[in-house]
């Protein structure tokens, strides 16, 4: 078993000026906004979940980004409701939100 339940990093990367990049969407502020919330609902710590930042995840492209391990479910998402229905949805109740979900590598 792994010691959390759900391990989720979102891209904060931060490029040059004019570059595609995640933090140019407000990943770093999402992120927090996401921490929060698990915290709030009593879900954080071990055998529950754990928000990250983390650099560049190489999907800018496709950008702002997530992904949730060890499902292995990439997210793109534009505003806290979508953060919400990442949470409510995938990390409450196993229920992967398709309308959000970026394809896998081919």
């Amino acid at each position: 078993m792994s010691y959390f339940k759900h391990h989720v990093f979102f891209c904060c990367n931060q490029r040059e000026p004019g570059d595609t990049c995640c933090n140019n969407h407000n990943a770093t502020g999402m992120q927090t906004y996401a921490k929060d919330r698990i915290a709030a609902l009593g879900l954080k710590g071990r055998g529950k979940i754990r928000i990250n930042k983390a650099g560049c995840l190489d999907r800018c492209d496709e950008g702002p980004v997530l992904v949730v391990y060890p499902d292995n479910v990439w997210y793109t998402y534009i505003d806290k409701e979508d953060i919400d229905e990442i949470i409510d949805e995938h990390l409450v109740h196993g229920r992967i939100v398709t309308r959000l979900r970026l394809p896998d590598a081919a």
